[in-house]
């Protein structure tokens, strides 16, 4: 297939881009600026330098394409361009891969795409843009809501391992789990999504490991050997260090398994977990590769 593909240079978009072209795809990436295209060019793909909110732009290359996937999902511009993708495959029953996310749902032990919305503030914006794409005949649109994404060196898992200065510091005391994903195991449902996805369908993308955020640090302070072990702190302390929007959506209490993808598009997540990969140090070997 030819897609359009944007965020090809971001976390998530780099995996993304690997696998598509890893399994034959033709991979036109929307890109920012010079250095961003060069980058996408040299790992094969097609680099078109523009914004996600010229219309025009962005219409001419959707119809070019036989599918669209969108992993640079942002409040500024998601409505051009959600507009924009529509507006050019209607009609075609070409698919549109948007990007969600599992904070949708607040806080629930079992999080499934049945589970009832409940964003808090930080993503309450997500909500207009994926019941457009949900909703819109004559197109194949679905959308993918990633756990928190873990791997590569990258992800939410940063927070701590970048805050290790006597004691890893957790978020709040650490009780509430997080339900993770590995990014390239992400990237592997985004082209499972846009190949087989069915229309006005949402896919978690949720391995099914759920650690607690303590565990988290526990697991870093072994295998970064953080003699202090972790500190544990008030939600109030957290919401003064990193924004009360921001700090409300990490303190989630959020469990999923990602069962609909494995079920509807034989999605199989094959990545060590992340505790795994923190205690060990392949994680730090991965964080200090990237930097």
């Amino acid at each position: 297939m030819k897609v359009l593909l944007t965020g090809a240079t971001g976390y998530i978009g780099t995996s993304v881009l690997d696998r598509l072209l890893a399994e034959g795809h033709t991979v036109t990436a929307l890109v920012r600026d010079a250095a961003k295209a060069s980058a996408v060019e040299a790992v094969g793909a097609t680099a078109l330098i523009g914004d996600v909110a010229d219309s025009v732009l962005v219409a001419e290359a959707a119809v070019a394409a036989d599918g669209v996937i969108h992993t640079a999902s942002t409040p500024e511009g998601d409505a051009a361009f959600i507009d924009a993708v529509l507006g050019a495959l209607e009609g075609t029953g070409k698919p549109f891969v948007h990007t969600g996310g599992i904070w949708s749902y607040g806080t629930a032990s079992d999080i499934t795409e049945q589970t009832p919305i409940d964003r808090p503030a930080l993503t309450a914006w997500r909500g207009a843009g994926e019941a457009k794409v949900l909703g819109a005949s004559g197109i194949r649109g679905t959308v993918v809501a990633p756990a928190a994404v873990y791997g590569r060196g990258g992800g939410l898992v940063r927070i701590h391992t970048d805050a290790t200065d006597g004691g890893v510091l957790l978020i709040g005391d650490g009780s509430q789990h997080w339900t993770s994903v590995d990014v390239d195991d992400l990237a592997a449902l985004y082209v499972l999504a846009l190949e087989s996805g069915r229309a006005g369908e949402t896919y978690i993308g949720a391995s099914g490991q759920n650690p607690t955020i303590r565990e988290i640090g526990e697991a870093i302070a072994f295998g970064f050997d953080v003699a202090e072990g972790v500190r544990a702190e008030s939600v109030e302390q957290t919401r003064a260090r990193l924004g009360e929007a921001f700090a409300d959506a990490l303190l989630l209490d959020e469990q999923a398994s990602g069962a609909k993808a494995r079920a509807e598009l034989g999605w199989t997540p094959t990545a060590r977990p992340l505790l795994d990969q923190l205690a060990d140090g392949t994680y730090l070997e991965s964080v200090a590769a990237r930097a």
